[in-house]
Parts: C-alpha cells; sequence; structure tokens
C-alpha cells in the first residue's frame, strides 16, 4: 500500500500530462494527515488480523481497502486543486450513471449510491501539481471494515447512521454490471481516460 501513495508523491514532483492508474491491496486501513490511529483504527484488531495501517498526505477520512476494493488515483500538474478535485469526483460519477447508477457526489467528498457511500476521496497539492485519489467498493469485506475503523458517534450522527457498514455499499450488491473487480477496473480505467 505504502509503495502506491509513494509512486504519487514521486510521480506529482514532474508531472507532465494528467495521469490516472488504479490498484488493488491486501487489507489495508489508510488514514488521513490530520487524523490519529488511535482515534480512527481498531489497531488492535488490524494487529490481529494482519491489515496494515498507513498514513496518507491526504486529508480526509479514514477507509478501509481489501481486494474487493478499486483504488483509483489522478496526478494533475494543475495545482487548481479545487476545480481538479470536483471535475474528477463528476467524471467518476458520470462513468457508473453510464452504467445505470444513480451515482451523485456530496459535499463529504463521497460518491452514494442509492443513499449509500460506495466510493470516498481526499486530495492533496503541491507546489508541482495536485493528487486525486479514491476508493471504489465493489466486494469489500464489510465485517471487516467495520472492525477495523472506529470514527466518532459525532461523525456517524452526522450521516444519519449507527454504524459504518450501515453507511457504505458494494457496487456487487447494487448492479450486475460488473462480472468482477477486474471487468470495473478495465471499465473505469477507459471511462476516466476518456478526459
Amino acid at each position: 500500500m505504502a509503495q502506491y501513495l509513494q509512486i504519487e508523491q514521486d510521480m506529482v514532483k514532474d508531472i507532465q500530462e494528467p495521469t490516472l492508474f488504479t490498484w488493488i491491496v491486501s487489507p489495508t486501513v489508510i488514514y488521513g494527515r490530520h487524523q490519529s490511529a488511535e482515534v480512527e483504527v481498531n489497531e488492535t484488531y488490524c494487529t490481529e488480523h494482519g491489515i496494515a495501517v498507513v498514513q496518507r498526505k491526504s486529508g480526509g477520512g479514514c477507509v478501509y481497502a481489501d481486494q474487493g476494493n478499486l483504488m483509483i488515483s489522478f496526478v494533475t500538474p494543475s495545482t487548481h486543486s479545487e476545480q481538479v478535485f470536483t471535475d474528477f469526483l463528476a467524471l467518476v460519477a458520470k462513468a457508473l450513471q453510464s452504467r445505470g447508477l444513480p451515482a451523485v457526489t456530496t459535499d463529504h467528498n463521497d460518491i452514494l449510491v442509492n443513499g449509500r457511500k460506495v466510493s470516498g476521496w481526499a486530495c492533496f497539492t503541491g507546489p508541482t501539481g495536485t493528487i486525486v485519489h479514491g476508493t471504489m467498493l465493489y466486494d469489500v469485506n464489510l465485517d471487516a471494515l467495520q472492525q477495523a475503523i472506529t470514527p466518532t458517534r459525532e461523525k456517524l450522527s452526522k450521516h444519519g447512521v449507527a454504524s459504518v457498514r450501515q453507511r457504505v455499499a458494494n457496487l456487487r450488491q447494487l448492479t450486475n454490471e460488473f462480472e468482477d473487480i477486474h471487468a470495473l477496473r478495465a471499465y473505469i480505467e477507459r471511462e476516466l481516460n476518456k478526459k
């Protein structure tokens, strides 16, 4: 996991053209730059279950990823981060809409389908460019997700739910459009590279 975050950081130093890449990782919790693992992560559970815990340079919330989650990175020389971020999330939502999913973006940097989070995003801007990266839940282990991350009660209530699991959904349960995560990956790469 850490190597992909490092690839992004290396790319943004001298990025010439917007570049998209996707990746899939073994079970990992990734928490934001302004977060504390002690607060956001069930470190005992992660240690017991071999789940890696890494911090990223971008802000945003804590996420759980495994082989059922598609990670998406977009690196661009533009430093107009707000515009880049807004445009890219709209592009991702449009790709899902093209497959019949009523995907919408939110002010919390998420993409929802039928009110459930299927994708979460964060952004990091440096002097030479911007990194936008996010998750897309295809067939994530929701039990592990529920156990591995520990958002505060206030954060959950802000979204009107009692648990992380209640707030998220896997695309596999919402659509038959993608045979497996590799089909989703190929589709997302093709659609997002059209820009």
